[in-house]
């Protein structure tokens, strides 16, 4: 019975899976129509990384550090938030972009298709320009680990992909937080917004930068210092702070995973209380 079970969860991930490369393939065949189009949209995307990257790193080298921290520490702790972030917004676009499918009654749509919902909006925004901020975060990324002495091991390399699936998953749900809210507001909420790309700018930088209250908000009432931040301490041998311990570096997976399932919890509200666009 297990065995049966088992085979039928293979078979419609298969298929579902394969539905959802589907519905990239149509996604990158219409952005690639207009090939100049693309190619200025992919490079202005990967500048707003670079001259973001750029002047701080222009800056830095004046002050020596940044409260305590080389500039090759702060591009491995910026490279790995981002890298994160953009691949994050690669994948769950389509729940970001999901106010304009409501306001224009294409969400109905998706209803009517004898295909999952959240895979159809997984699939319905795909924009493939952003695939070269991807390799720009990966750039800085590795000149941070090109630039600081760590021990490298299997448990090192673990906790640097754990970081990156936590933070992922989190920022993930935090997308589809935003996106569920407009089956009520119709439009974003700028607040969303904040918690979204604000915590990404804030998660980019040492939190001993940060004044005591935005430190302990971000660490116990919004867990964002547990995604990368923590992670990257226990990669550079330093102890994390008010006395946790060591262990605690590796639970980004798990802010991540109940970030995100509370989020598609909240999906399943939303959705049920979506009543179309009327005539």
């Amino acid at each position: 019975m297990a065995r049966l079970w088992l085979t039928r969860l293979w078979s419609d991930f298969r298929h579902h899976l394969r539905l959802y490369f589907l519905l990239l393939g149509a996604q990158v065949r219409s952005q690639g129509v207009y090939r100049v189009s693309f190619a200025l949209d992919a490079a202005s995307s990967a500048l707003i990384t670079l001259a973001e990257f750029a002047a701080f790193a222009l800056v830095l080298p004046r002050f020596g550090s940044l409260s305590g921290w080389t500039l090759g520490e702060v591009a491995l702790l910026y490279g790995l938030a981002e890298l994160s972030f953009v691949v994050m917004d690669l994948l769950f676009g389509g729940f970001d972009n999901l106010g304009t499918h409501i306001r224009s009654g294409s969400f109905s749509t998706f209803l009517l298709r004898p295909v999952p919902l959240p895979l159809q909006v997984f699939g319905s925004d795909f924009a493939l320009r952003r695939l070269s901020r991807v390799i720009l975060a990966a750039g800085i990324l590795a000149y941070g680990l090109a630039h600081v002495s760590l021990p490298w091991s299997a448990g090192s390399a673990l906790l640097l992909l754990s970081s990156m699936v936590g933070m992922i998953a989190f920022f993930g749900g935090l997308f589809v937080i935003g996106g569920t809210v407009t089956f009520w507001t119709v439009e974003n909420v700028e607040a969303m917004n904040v918690l979204t790309y604000g915590g990404r700018t804030l998660i980019s930088y040492p939190m001993d930068i940060y004044g005591h209250l935005l430190r302990k908000t971000f660490t116990y009432v919004l867990p964002a210092a547990f995604l990368s931040y923590f992670p990257v301490l226990h990669l550079l041998g330093r102890p994390l702070p008010d006395g946790l311990p060591g262990w605690v570096a590796f639970l980004s997976p798990v802010m991540g995973s109940l970030m995100l399932a509370a989020a598609f919890a909240f999906w399943k509200v939303g959705v049920s209380r979506y009543q179309g666009t009327g005539n």
